[in-house]
């Protein structure tokens, strides 16, 4: 299948690592030009020289923690060099935690980097992507949108949020060519699942081997994923073949959720 990705700008959101490094690889190799978008530069140039090179790819410095900075930061940057087809939201979730003793600088804190950056993000990608009548926001979120995960209270509210958000603005924007689709990632080998092992290994009080175990006998394919595999999914979804995909869940979850 030809995704039809050549000469597409995309801006990939915490992609030093994890999801978002395999998400911002896979774009490049369907010949996307990328920007990267984190805080730590020396990891956002350690990336970049890794892209497939066929493209001029580039990186934005950014701390999602200030809202002000980050819009700043993207306008000045589409003022300079371009707008984005594709915007891949994708932020790091809120620490682990009953929710009843979060407090409420957790709830603000959450609040900010997933909702309103996000939307910070969208206003000023909107222009471009209506101009070019071709848009793709894809949000990286989590399967606590179908099933709350336990111990995960703040994010499981939050991550809620942001998939209403997107739902409402994938009404809003169809007639644009725009789409909105949220990717709900099961359990994946990144550095976000090791600190989910630890916090529950010390909860249950057993190893954090005996945890990982436990975790992935949950899964039906019995193991985790790769970040790749949902990189793929993203990829596609950002691809002119997904056209009529808008408004989705799509769980990447080895058959975990047990919602349909």
């Amino acid at each position: 299948m030809n995704l039809n990705l050549n000469n597409k700008y995309a801006l990939v959101c915490g992609s030093t690592q994890g999801i978002g490094k395999a998400t911002a690889m896979a774009l490049a190799s369907e010949g996307v030009t990328v920007t990267l978008i984190a805080r730590n530069e020396e990891k956002l140039k350690s990336v970049l020289a890794e892209l497939p090179a066929q493209r001029t790819h580039d990186y934005i410095v950014a701390d999602f923690s200030d809202p002000k900075q980050l819009k700043g930061k993207i306008d000045d940057y589409i003022k300079q060099h371009h707008g984005f087809h594709i915007l891949i939201n994708n932020t790091g979730g809120p620490k682990s935690g009953i929710l009843h003793a979060a407090s409420l600088e957790e709830f603000t804190n959450a609040f900010q980097m997933h909702i309103i950056c996000n939307h910070i993000l969208v206003q000023a990608c909107l222009p471009f992507m209506k101009t070019e009548n071709y848009g793709r926001v894809i949000n990286v979120i989590s399967t606590s949108v179908k099933e709350p995960i336990p111990g995960l209270g703040v994010s499981n509210t939050i991550r809620n949020a942001v998939a209403n958000w997107a739902k409402t603005l994938s009404v809003e924007l169809a007639e644009f060519g725009i789409t909105v689709n949220n990717v709900l990632p099961g359990f994946t080998d990144t550095a976000r699942l090791d600190q989910i092992i630890k916090a529950k290994a010390e909860r249950a009080g057993t190893t954090e081997s005996e945890m990982e175990q436990i975790m992935k006998n949950y899964v039906p394919a019995k193991r985790f994923a790769k970040p790749e595999e949902t990189a793929d999914a993203i990829t596609f979804l950002a691809s002119a073949s997904a056209s009529y995909i808008n408004g989705i869940n799509l769980p990447v979850d080895g058959g975990r959720t047990k919602s349909l």
